[in-house]
């Protein structure tokens, strides 16, 4: 679901830039966000809006606050950021964010407090997951509000985010009672041979704007119930989301009196996440966000031998065969195409209509783009509301230009329009299979529409972009459906029949192959990754058997 801060601009950035280490520069300056190529926004805008939306005095937010949680201390040394409304482009809050140094302490604290967290048998520790999943529950309404405020979202998109979360714990719930292990039969007599599954110690969370609950949610409910810490620098550009998401949690906590150094939060600038990268305390780190950074941090992870999941972009087809229900295939193209703005890394961003269908469902789709209600995301009318960022309006405007430059005919939309905040229109776009910018991920809302003449012809074109993460085949016929899911078939890691591309539930794993990275998180036995494994052999017997049958001078 998810992908990168870094896609809400075209900031490029040398692989010297991106490991520099972080200069504060005073307001109205905007700092540079090395590890991801994102300007860190510290700009200020006329005024707030804070108290426009009681919601976040229910979230314990306030209009200058802190955006750093270590040992349940909420206290920022570093930079004064400001939280923006992409609907109308003016702050809504002030975050004084958090520093490598408190990132230390925070780190020391975890590593004094994992031996009796790892200790809890793991029922009771999914009991404090169970009660985080409730807490939620009864933050939904407002925790919901806030991601679509700072996001950009639908508040339907918000409210889903926290559910999904929500979901997770659940899932996590029961985990947490059924770890499995294998037994395994011995050759040797009176051995017994088992598996055992053991927590892996602090996991690291770098998530993205685009869903600031969410991705943070599949890590965490899972690697607690696993029995670890866990440390979490949040996008730049939604510290709300970070800052109300961990009170919710550490409430949980302190009612319990377990240890709030389990849990520790940032927000802020680069440093912090390339100390995570670095740090062999935290042996594994999920990482969501572009293919480019995350070849750094994998590089990084990887240097010092520790375990990285990455969720990185997406570049996701739909197929339309000619035996497809047009009215289902419109309604999950719709939705995946146009949903968050174009800026799930799940959206679709190609579609493949067979030959004989591709007028009318292009004419259906056509008229009902421009139906589409684009507005303030917290209207329940609104079903398109802003993209992110001035960078993310650069980069669709940029978009839009390679797409003329390159012989591709615009149906729909193909404007930035003219009010407060960062409005884009939803775009249709008619172009050939080939042409680069096709084979981008531009994380705004532009669906490009090629026709095809068999199902072959669309899987290669479904496969021949760098990413594999998501891909959906509409289809009344249940050959072409298990041709499309099998081995010479889609290449993703989410491949789909008769529903769109976006909306995974929790209880598979997520991720995709090639240069999405090859994470998975959520469900499925994604818990692995966050334990390590002890293949255990125990002699109850009176004498000492070797394997394979040696003898060694007995």
């Amino acid at each position: 679901h998810c992908c990168c801060c870094e896609r809400r601009g075209t900031m490029q950035a040398t692989r010297g830039s991106l490991l520099r280490p972080f200069v504060r520069r005073q307001l109205p300056n905007v700092q540079a966000y090395p590890f991801t190529g994102v300007a860190l926004r510290t700009y200020a805008t006329s005024g707030s809006e804070f108290s426009k939306h009681a919601f976040l005095k229910d979230l314990q937010l306030t209009e200058e606050v802190e955006g750093a949680c270590v040992n349940g201390v909420w206290k920022g040394e570093g930079p004064v950021i400001e939280s923006i409304n992409p609907a109308t482009g003016r702050t809504i809050a002030r975050v004084k964010t958090g520093t490598v140094q408190q990132y230390q302490q925070a780190m020391e604290l975890q590593q004094k407090a994992f031996p009796e967290w790892a200790e809890y048998p793991a029922p009771k520790r999914g009991e404090i997951v169970r009660q985080i999943g409730d807490a939620l529950r009864a933050k939904k309404d407002a925790l919901g509000s806030l991601v679509a405020l700072e996001v950009g979202k639908i508040k339907a998109e918000g409210d889903g985010e926290v559910q999904e979360f929500v979901d997770i714990c659940d899932y996590a719930v029961g985990l947490s009672r059924m770890f499995e292990g294998k037994v395994i039969p011995s050759e040797r007599s009176r051995h017994f041979m088992m598996e055992q599954w053991n927590p892996l110690g602090t996991t690291g969370i770098i998530s993205a704007f685009n869903f600031p609950v969410a991705v943070y949610g599949w890590n965490a409910a899972v690697t607690l119930v696993c029995g670890n810490p866990l440390i979490w620098k949040g996008a730049p550009s939604t510290p709300l989301s970070t800052i109300a998401t961990q009170h919710i949690i550490q409430d949980v906590l302190k009612h319990n009196n377990i240890s709030p150094a389990i849990c520790a939060a940032f927000t802020g600038g680069s440093e912090i996440g390339e100390a995570m990268a670095d740090d062999p305390r935290v042996p594994v780190l999920s990482f969501t966000g572009s293919t480019r950074v995350g070849r750094i941090v994998g590089q990084k992870v990887a240097a010092r031998l520790g375990r990285s999941i990455l969720e990185l972009g997406g570049n996701n087809a739909c197929v339309v065969m000619p035996d497809a229900d047009l009215e289902i295939a419109k309604r999950g193209i719709l939705f995946a195409a146009v949903g968050t703005a174009g800026q799930r890394c799940t959206s679709t961003r190609r579609l493949f209509v067979h030959e004989d269908v591709h007028d009318n469902l292009l004419s259906s789709l056509v008229a009902a783009y421009k139906t589409i209600p684009i507005g303030d995301p917290i209207n329940p009318k609104t079903l398109c509301g802003p993209v992110h960022s001035k960078q993310s309006v650069e980069l669709y405007r940029n978009t839009i230009k390679e797409i003329e430059s390159q012989g591709g005919k615009i149906l729909s939309g193909g404007k930035v329009l003219d009010r407060d905040g960062y409005f884009v229109e939803p775009t249709i776009v008619s172009i050939t299979h080939d042409k680069p910018v096709v084979h981008k991920e531009s994380f705004v809302p532009i669906l490009y529409v090629i026709k095809f003449k068999t199902l072959d012809e669309a899987i290669q074109y479904n496969n021949e972009v760098p990413y594999g993460l998501s891909s959906s085949l509409f289809t009344a016929n249940v050959n072409n459906a298990f041709k499309w899911t099998g081995p010479l078939g889609s290449d993703c890691g989410v491949v789909n029949v008769n529903i769109g591309t976006s909306g995974a539930e929790i209880g598979g794993a997520f991720g995709g192959n090639k240069d999405t990275g090859g994470g998975r998180e959520a469900g499925s036995d994604s818990w692995k990754q966050y334990m390590r494994r002890a293949t255990c052999t125990v002699n109850y017997g009176k004498e000492l058997p070797l394997a394979q049958g040696i003898n060694f001078g007995a």
